[in-house]
């Protein structure tokens, strides 16, 4: 479940930062589901990204949620509630403050990310279960964020500005270390969504590396469809596994700034 909260929010581009589309009231809903050879397509979870405005200190913040849950069905055999936030700064369009609250069965972890962009720094905290905080500060460019602020960076995107093959590499801030994130377009493409329609897409492939780049070592791959307008909603995301694949796929959508007119039918 934590691949595909990261995935759905992990749709890059190397847009400005002055570009990014936060939409208060708007609302992205998914559904995860698991798919084998011995096995049914079957939904397993649920993710949320939900976009507010919040009041901190006299000043207004735009702020994004990431929550992702297992359906009630399967919580008996593995309980899982992720939960992303980020606040960001409607002047600058800027992450301020990132929070990460992670239970997955006995498994806690939280991070704590503040922005320090006149300084050009970032510093982190982290803990697993219930151990001492682990800090470090860190160089920040305009490529690197949080997995929320780098998704928001792609919707004010034009199609256009893409090259089919052609490849770009992000940079993602996680706890103690920069991962890249590399990523190329593979083109249109007319995909159907279970419950939702035929819609018109942009397909990407996305990999997440190591510190040192381009050395993906650990099979973290993604293909990711979202709709070909000036939304840009992930609307398909499918990864392989050991055996089988995991997909997340929109259930439903409220609040857009835009119309949908990547709907087919």
């Amino acid at each position: 479940m934590k691949r595909f909260i990261l995935a759905i929010l992990l749709l890059t581009a190397a847009g400005p930062l002055a570009a990014q589309l936060y939409h208060p009231g708007e609302e992205l809903f998914y559904r995860v589901s698991y798919k084998a050879k011995m096995f049914p397509n079957t939904e397993v979870g649920a993710v949320e990204v939900r976009t507010s405005e919040e009041q901190i200190d006299g000043t207004t913040r735009y702020k994004v949620e990431g929550i992702g849950r297992t359906l009630p069905t399967y919580r008996w055999f593995y309980n899982l509630e992720d939960i992303y936030t980020v606040w960001i700064d409607k002047e600058t369009l800027r992450p301020v403050r990132f929070v990460s609250d992670i239970h997955e069965g006995e498994y806690t972890f939280q991070s704590y990310y503040t922005y320090l962009w006149p300084d050009s720094t970032v510093h982190t905290r982290w803990r697993s279960r219930q151990r001492p905080f682990q800090e470090k500060q860190m160089a920040l460019t305009n490529e690197s964020m949080d997995a929320i602020s780098l998704f928001f960076n792609l919707r004010s995107a034009e199609a256009e500005d893409f090259r089919v093959g052609e490849p770009g590499t992000l940079q993602m801030i996680l706890q103690d270390t920069i991962k890249h994130i590399h990523y190329r377009y593979l083109g249109r493409e007319n995909k159907k969504i279970r419950n939702m329609g035929k819609f018109r897409t942009l397909k990407f492939e996305c990999q997440l590396g190591t510190t040192e780049g381009y050395s993906f070592t650990d099979g973290t791959i993604f293909t990711i469809w979202v709709s070909d307008d000036d939304n840009k909603i992930p609307l398909y995301i499918e990864s392989p596994v050991k055996i089988g694949s995991i997909q997340a796929y929109i259930s439903g959508y409220k609040g857009l700034k835009y119309p949908v007119k990547s709907l087919i039918r």
